[in-house]
């Protein structure tokens, strides 16, 4: 019996096949492009393929997705079509054939409007009880295939747990302003503090979610690396970062100021993983402190699964106003 992992040509899937082939775990790799961590190709939103992909199979890790850089290349019904329709087909066959844990990689992304609090207001706390409201077909999307798989746990007794990334891409920004404004290794470096993961880290929890999914039933969890902050923090976050981070990471001005970098000013959301470290016995090692070490003694932050994976890209070319063609 193997463990099917959906996407795997893309960042988390190839890294999910790669783990699972290193720990001599069986695993079959789909995706519609092939690559050396491809077994079969093929699309989640043909059902017969997907049938047949399930046969076998004891464990599903769902990771392929339409992403938000998609939204102005692809059509709002190929969102419908992939997101909602290829995880229906995964969880249908799934049921069928007696799957006993499935695993959903949603995204932060689904909170949408929810993540920017009012004007005035303290910087918004991002945990699993915080209700979503999707600004984009990309988050409508994801948190109706969260819903799915709520429903295959509640009706078909199908142990979901759907696991909502921060972000964890190699690749410059998708915001402009945010490229222009800093270098892409500090910008990267600032969100550790509160919007970003390793996907070593990510495999790590994925891999946990399929231990416990029997346990549990059905889950949501927010995966972002450990947070500094803490509640009483929030409103000070909000009109001077760099103070709370003085308070919470003592040193890091002196580092920053030898790179040359600097903090964001204000900080408007912060991820919250304790539901994930307690119902998952999760421990996510990349934070902002360990990747700064390793930055000042110049070293790699990135895990060695995030090297060897490298950058992949969304789409087959580059646009006139950069890599990621994306409207909010």
């Amino acid at each position: 019996m193997a463990i099917l992992v959906t996407g795997s040509a893309g960042h988390l899937g190839e890294a999910l096949v790669r783990t699972l082939r290193a720990q001599g775990r069986a695993v079959i790799g789909i995706d519609r492009v092939a690559s050396p961590y491809t077994d079969r190709i093929g699309s989640i939103v043909d059902p017969a393929f997907v049938a047949q992909a399930m046969a076998g199979i004891r464990a599903v890790l769902h990771a392929a997705t339409l992403h938000k850089p998609h939204v102005v290349t692809h059509s709002r019904q190929a969102f419908v079509d992939t997101n909602v329709g290829g995880t229906l087909n995964l969880l249908e066959a799934a049921a069928a054939n007696g799957v006993g844990a499935f695993v959903f990689t949603s995204t932060t992304s689904a909170y949408g409007d929810a993540l920017v609090p009012a004007q005035g207001a303290p910087a918004a706390w991002i945990d699993e009880d915080v209700v979503p409201r999707a600004k984009n077909i990309y988050g409508a999307t994801k948190l109706a295939a969260e819903d799915l798989c709520r429903l295959f746990a509640r009706n078909h007794a199908l142990p979901c747990i759907v696991l909502r990334t921060a972000r964890f891409f190699p690749e410059a920004d998708d915001d402009e302003r945010r490229r222009n404004a800093f270098a892409d290794a500090n910008l990267k470096a600032n969100e550790f503090l509160y919007r970003r993961a390793d996907v070593q880290d990510l495999v790590d929890a994925h891999l946990l979610a399929l231990d416990h999914a029997a346990r549990i039933g059905f889950g949501r969890y927010v995966l972002s690396a450990t947070t500094p902050f803490l509640p009483e923090d929030l409103a000070e976050l909000r009109v001077d970062a760099a103070a709370v981070v003085r308070r919470r990471v003592p040193g890091w001005e002196d580092a920053y100021s030898r790179l040359g970098w600097r903090m964001h000013a204000r900080i408007e959301r912060v991820y919250v993983n304790a539901r994930a470290r307690a119902d998952l016995g999760w421990r996510p090692r990349h934070d902002f402190a360990y990747v700064l070490a390793r930055i000042v003694a110049g070293e790699d932050p990135r895990s060695p699964l995030a090297q060897a994976i490298g950058s992949k890209g969304y789409h087959a070319g580059a646009y006139a106003g950069g890599l990621y063609p994306v409207a909010d």
